[in-house]
């Protein structure tokens, strides 16, 4: 399976702020990512930061197999935003099929309109600017910064905060909403160098997303098992509040 292209291995002279503990992390993550990473169609060159976007907003509460056959669909009917932008609300909620949640459908559609009158009819790439599109909050405007323009910005999604309290906090599920000391975490994790940065996220975020997952974790074959503050302290039960679940559609 073809990965997405990757840089050139400067994640070995980026630590971020905290050498110690992020190099170690930084390397191995990206390497395995390197080997073992989906070829998604909205990783390809060619989907460009529209068909970034548009994967973000479908991937939100629904798993990857039920996304693509919409996603192929969707970029076939609109492959820019000013295609979607000059359609009625309607037609996206329509064509939004069966993934549940159709208020994205609506949200995604007042971002197409957005970035059609504001911006051209491209897709921002200052992150100030995609949080103020209709729609769009911190988690989505660092995703498409980060994955569309290769920036350095810290993507938290569920994933990607389960393999930090896993991997560096030592606790078996992150708390049910975004922490001030999860996105402090975060920072101190993110490399350097921008197009480590970007490399980082995605490979953080597969990692959660194919090893270190909600349940029956693939302790065996992950690539960060020795350096896990989780597995070294023995994977103790989680105790705090009752987790909410992830809700598919």
């Amino acid at each position: 399976m073809t990965a997405p292209t990757k840089p050139p291995h400067s994640h070995r002279a980026d630590a971020g702020s905290d050498a110690p503990l992020a190099l170690p992390l930084q390397e191995t993550v990206i390497d395995w990512f390197d080997e073992n990473a989906r070829d998604l169609p909205w990783r390809r060159p060619e989907a460009g930061p529209w068909g970034v976007m548009v994967s973000e907003f479908m991937l939100q509460q629904t798993p990857v197999n039920r996304v693509l056959p919409i996603y192929e669909q969707w970029l076939a009917r609109w492959p820019r935003p000013a295609d979607l932008a000059k359609e009625a609300p309607g037609e996206a909620v329509r064509a939004w099929g069966r993934l549940g949640y159709p208020r994205r459908a609506l949200r995604l559609h007042g971002a197409a309109v957005a970035i059609a009158e504001r911006h051209g009819g491209d897709v921002p790439t200052d992150h100030a600017q995609l949080l103020a599109l209709p729609g769009i909050g911190e988690y989505t405007a660092a995703a498409v910064a980060s994955f569309a323009y290769g920036q350095r910005h810290p993507v938290l999604d569920t994933n990607v905060r389960r393999v930090f309290a896993r991997a560096v906090t030592g606790v078996q599920y992150p708390p049910n909403a975004t922490t001030a000391a999860e996105r402090k975490l975060a920072r101190t994790l993110l490399p350097d160098d921008e197009r480590t940065a970007a490399r980082w996220a995605a490979a953080s975020m597969e990692l959660g997303a194919l090893v270190c997952t909600a349940k029956n974790e693939s302790c065996h074959r992950c690539p960060i098992a020795a350096l896990c503050a989780w597995q070294l302290a023995g994977k103790p039960e989680h105790d705090g509040p009752p987790r909410r679940g992830q809700t598919y559609a």
